[in-house]
């Protein structure tokens, strides 16, 4: 077996040993299309090189089966040890998470500001980083890489920032640049993508094969996953559903341009709309107004529920657009404004089914996922422990202890 071949094999079961969290040899080699001579030899090199461990069966199962004992494999939890961070806002969710992706701490870091320089955010990350370690004694040096999750167009390959609301200037080497600050691997993605991933492996797509994320805070989000395989495109630009055009010449949308889905369903839509069109006291907080204004619109304010319905028919638009154009199994709504019930209400639903391709087949199920800013950092974490493998599977890391 070749190196590469090898290697991407070992991957392949690593993975397939995460999604299962305990599974046998046998089971392995099935999953995985893999011989069981070929699984025997590569797990015994995961067990040496620390990634894997063998663990007993529950005694239930062994009294049920006759013959000799079987064992499951796990990953070793204490392989690695990274941090996963979402930022958002004034925020910047930090989660640690051992190899297995259990949570070791959970920390939130506040900022004053939300538009930076590349260096001013290097600043708050460190600072969030080694607040978040030392809540539990670990110094940022015991961290074996860093994930980020960032609103915005990010190749995630390079870890190349092309544009975000968080920057102040466009096209950053943010990756090269943070992972020089902190001397660890930094893997950045978009964070849409990374709520994919955790949907994936720790949520509702654990088992879907293709399904797509949509993800509602202060811009629209969205993540691909294809046969099992996390889409990104060729620039690292695609799935940007935000950015998708719903009225020519429309509303300008914070990436510029006019007619974006963003520019009629984010907070900062339906705050200049309500802005512009209500007499909502402007000195209050964007959280506040935006409660303001849903809860106007369910008092049945008409100019409240013009904005808000407006919104809600450009929402079932786009997801339309998605169903006509992927098909998926499962669509799920995540992120903060799935708190609230209006881009799902029932009417919403139904426009959506109206306005699809009709075939004798249901249509692809739609699921709600209200989860907050861990959950995404989570995301980023997992991405970090999948870089990091693919740093230990060549052989350019050592395991933490």
């Amino acid at each position: 077996m070749n190196a590469d071949l090898k290697i991407q094999s070992r991957k392949i079961i690593l993975d397939t040993i995460r999604k299962a969290e305990r599974i046998a040899r046998i089971d392995l080699a099935r999953d995985t299309n893999i011989s069981q001579a070929t699984v025997t030899t590569l797990t015994a090199e995961l067990i040496r090189q620390g990634l894997i461990e063998e663990v007993s069966r529950d005694e239930e199962t062994e009294r049920s089966q006759r013959g000799r004992p079987r064992v499951d494999l796990k990953l070793r939890s204490a392989a690695f040890l990274v941090a996963g961070l979402k930022i958002a806002g004034l925020t910047i969710s930090v989660v640690i998470v051992d190899f297995e992706g259990k949570v070791v701490h959970e920390y939130k870091h506040q900022m004053d500001q939300s538009i930076f320089q590349a260096d001013e955010m290097i600043k708050q990350i460190e600072m969030a980083l080694a607040a978040a370690t030392a809540s539990v004694d670990l110094p940022v040096a015991g961290l074996s890489a860093i994930g980020i999750g960032i609103a915005g167009v990010v190749d995630a390959n390079r870890g190349f920032v092309h544009w975000s609301p968080l920057f102040k200037k466009r096209n950053i080497e943010f990756g090269t640049q943070l992972s020089a600050a902190l001397k660890k691997p930094v893997f950045i993605d978009n964070d849409a993508n990374l709520v994919a991933m955790a949907e994936q492996y720790l949520g509702l797509g654990r088992n879907v094969t293709d399904f797509i994320v949509v993800t509602i805070e202060s811009g629209v989000g969205m993540g691909i996953v294809v046969n099992n395989q996390l889409y990104r495109g060729i620039r690292g630009c695609g799935a940007e559903f935000g950015h998708i055009k719903v009225q020519l010449d429309g509303a300008l949308c914070r990436c510029g341009q006019r007619g974006c889905l963003e520019a009629y369903v984010a907070d900062y839509a339906l705050l200049r709309e309500a802005s512009i069109s209500t007499e909502q006291a402007n000195d209050a907080s964007p959280e506040k107004r935006i409660l303001d204004l849903l809860a106007d619109a369910r008092r049945g304010d008409p100019t409240a529920q013009s904005i808000v319905r407006r919104s809600s028919r450009m929402f079932a638009m786009g997801l339309s657009n998605l169903v006509n154009i992927f098909d998926p199994q499962l669509i799920i709504l995540s992120g903060e404004r799935m708190q609230f019930d209006h881009l799902y209400a029932e009417d919403v639903m139904a426009s959506i089914k109206d306005s699809i391709v009709q075939i004798d087949a249901d249509p692809p199920e739609i699921a709600i996922h209200k989860w907050g800013d861990f959950m995404w950092a989570r995301g980023a974490a997992t991405f970090a422990l999948h870089g990091v493998t693919d740093i230990a599977l060549r052989g350019k890391v050592e395991h933490v202890v």
